[in-house]
């Protein structure tokens, strides 16, 4: 019987948060909550279940932070379900573990859409499609390693340890060890977060607290020069030590990315989706779906593991956009299970709602078309990964190549309603993480971008390639100029996260919609600030990114200072109105969460937004009328409007050593002069 090791997941996600002492740890589900944990990093648990967070804010209006958490696992052929190895294993003496996180968004080339991706061919790399490198100024390979924030490896073992990735505890002998210097604006970067073992010796990762910095003005969702901020990722490594003397290596990789502000809702593509649809078509990872370059027109859909997803992820939409069609959509109007001939017309009309998706180095032959010929909104109702320039025009986003296909199996019929065969643990854990993250649109998206797409980025299905081991990092350091999916080398730290905005708020708000144009196949804009009409309102990542959510006050005090009543749909970033309040005040930001505990909460959803900072707002009312009535407010119309006062309250501040805060932030409107979107020549809230 075949035995292996594995740390699950494979890839880990965690993620920012202001809050310097409090976290919980990863969702072990797509769409399910997150676990609480001690300061520890140990689970908590009602009898043998995980206690599920209900608050994401410490006492102070911080956003907590979401850690990473590593296993190691034992799994024998025929049981999908492993064996744990922690400390408390008897065979076991040590286990140890190494993480190295870097961001090298600084050092790489400015975002633009899809140009650099090389799956498009060489002849779309970046230097031949004249795209410019952030900080151009700065010449040389070696200035230009400086760019990067990189605290260099940590390294624990044993049961209840912590260590930073801080600038204060660089590894003495790590020569290449380098954060940004003092800026202007924001908060200079002095840690990437920390790594902390709980008592069984099980691995957390930490990200950093979501700060920003930078000395030059924010105009692009893409960012600018200057700026950093603690987004990172890096690999993970791990030792047993057998009382036999024996050694067992293993691998993994962990991202850090912005808060999900929505941790129950998932993108219709997620991570997991596009991931899973790379290992379907380049690594034979499900050969009864895809072999010899082409899928399997006699495979059976299982319904509940591959087809249920893509019908009822677009109904969880309404509760952080408005998207009355995808409500038509999901769930359909008739029986899904029913494979008879009965619903089989239904079926096909249902997939004809779809556009149809190209492979990875084509854009889908639907993915420019809004309608369907009926004249419905094809599906799904997001952006695609470029609709907001006019090289390679990506105007609507498809379903993955697989989860097309998959639908299509559905339609004609081929499906079972039979329960999933099981995966083993560590997939499944790997599974979850990616699910809960972006896997389209890429433009450049939340967590990762179109880099995830690119096979030479895995050594196998959910596995990231290391590129060198730290041997190599201490003796060269990490490279500003090396491209992870040109070659199939694999990745450094910081590779997976270099291309995504600097710094992380700017494209967080400002791609929540976009209008886009539907009639002029080859172009989205008509000088490359606006859409050429006619345009349709589409949406980012809704559930990364919300637009519009219901308010969940029903205190007397909450609404007071919510300026509504619960139940009443707002805009989310309500109050924020530039890329400069947004870098300050992120954790303003609400949760929105299902308020319907206990086994129904899945059946009947009531999704509201908590734990908004109110307090920092001002809501007022602008009244809307005839000009003969603008004295005296007679027959005017009064809407709702929010807005940050002059002097905001006093911010907490997080201490990153003891003994040592940093400075408050100043004043967004008189510390920095960031245009709105207007003024920068897009529309506001529109990239």
């Amino acid at each position: 019987m075949g035995v292996r090791y594995a740390i699950g997941p494979s890839i880990g996600v965690a993620r920012v948060g202001n809050s310097p002492d409090s976290f919980y740890i990863a969702p072990d589900g797509i769409g399910a909550l997150p676990i609480e944990c001690d300061h520890d990093g140990n689970p908590m648990l009602n009898g043998d279940v995980p206690q599920r967070v209900t608050h994401f804010k410490d006492g102070q209006g911080r956003i907590r932070r979401q850690a990473a958490q590593f296993r190691v696992f034992r799994i024998e052929d025929g049981k999908p379900g492993g064996e744990e190895i922690t400390l408390a294993d008897p065979s076991v003496h040590s286990i140890t573990w190494t993480a190295h996180l870097a961001n090298k968004k600084s050092c790489w080339y400015n975002f633009s859409e899809l140009q650099g991706n090389l799956l498009y061919g060489k002849d779309n790399s970046y230097k031949k499609q004249d795209v410019p490198l952030r900080n151009a100024g700065t010449t040389g390979i070696d200035k230009r390693r400086k760019l990067i924030t990189d605290p260099g490896p940590r390294t624990l073992s044993g049961a209840s340890k912590k260590v930073e990735f801080s600038k204060t505890n660089v590894p003495p002998n790590y020569k290449f060890a380098s954060f940004p210097g003092k800026v202007v604006y924001g908060e200079q970067i002095t840690t990437l977060g920390a790594m902390l073992t709980d008592s069984a010796g099980r691995l957390l990762v930490l990200g950093g607290f979501g700060f920003s910095g930078g000395s030059q003005s924010i105009s692009s969702f893409a960012g600018a020069d200057t700026w950093h901020d603690d987004i990172s990722d890096g690999p993970v490594y791990c030792t047993i030590e057998w009382k036999s003397g024996k050694k067992t290596k293993l691998t993994a990789w962990c991202l850090v990315g912005s808060p999900k502000f929505v941790p129950e809702i998932a993108n219709i593509v997620t991570l997991d989706d596009t991931m899973y649809d790379v290992g379907v078509r380049h690594f034979k990872y499900a050969p009864q779906i895809y072999s010899d370059g082409k899928f399997n027109p006699n495979y059976v859909a299982n319904f509940e593991q591959e087809i249920s997803p893509i019908l009822e992820r677009p109904a969880a939409y309404r509760w952080v956009a408005n998207v009355p069609s995808m409500n038509s959509m999901s769930p359909p109007p008739f029986d899904p299970r029913d494979k008879s001939k009965t619903t089989h017309k239904l079926r096909q009309a249902y997939l004809e709602m779809f556009r149809k998706p190209g492979p990875e180095h084509a854009i889908g032959p639907d993915s420019n078309i809004l309608f369907s010929p009926g004249g419905f909104p094809l599906m799904p109702l997001n952006s695609g990964s470029n609709s907001v320039s006019n090289k390679l025009v990506d105007k609507f986003l498809t379903l993955t190549e697989t989860q097309y296909f998959l639908l299509k199996q559905w339609s004609e019929g081929k499906f079972t309603v039979n329960p999933p065969e099981p995966v083993d643990v560590v997939t499944s854990l790997s599974r979850a993480c990616l699910g809960n993250c972006v896997g389209g649109p890429f433009c450049p998206g939340i967590e990762v971008t179109w880099n995830s797409r690119n096979p030479n980025i895995y050594q196998e299905p959910f596995v990231i390639r290391h590129r060198h081991d730290e041997d190599w990092y201490f003796k060269h350091g990490l490279d500003p100029e090396e491209d992870e999916t040109a070659d199939k080398k694999g990745c450094e730290p910081g590779d997976l996260t270099k291309r995504m905005a600097i710094p992380w708020q700017a494209d967080f708000f400002q791609c929540s919609i976009e209008f886009i144009n539907f009639t002029t196949p080859k172009n989205s804009d008509d000088d490359g600030n606006f859409a050429i009409p006619p345009t349709y309102y589409s949406y980012w990542w809704p559930p990364q990114s919300p637009w519009q959510v219901i308010t969940g006050d029903l205190t007397i005090a909450e609404q007071t200072a919510a300026g509504t009543s619960a139940g009443f749909q707002v805009g989310y970033s309500r109050g924020i109105n530039t890329f400069s309040q947004m870098i300050s005040y992120w954790y303003y930001m609400g949760f929105i969460v299902n308020q319907v505990r206990g086994p129904h909460g899945g059946l009947f959803p009531y999704f509201t937004e908590q734990e908004r900072n109110h307090q920092g707002f001002i809501a007022a009312s602008v009244a809307v009328g005839d000009a003969s009535n603008v004295q005296t407010g007679t027959d005017t119309t009064f809407n709702n409007t929010w807005f940050l006062p002059q002097s905001p309250p006093a911010k907490p501040t997080v201490r990153l050593e003891a003994g040592e805060a940093l400075p408050e932030r100043p004043h967004p409107e008189r510390s920095v002069s960031f245009g709105t979107s207007r003024q920068h020549g897009r529309r506001p809230f529109r990239r």
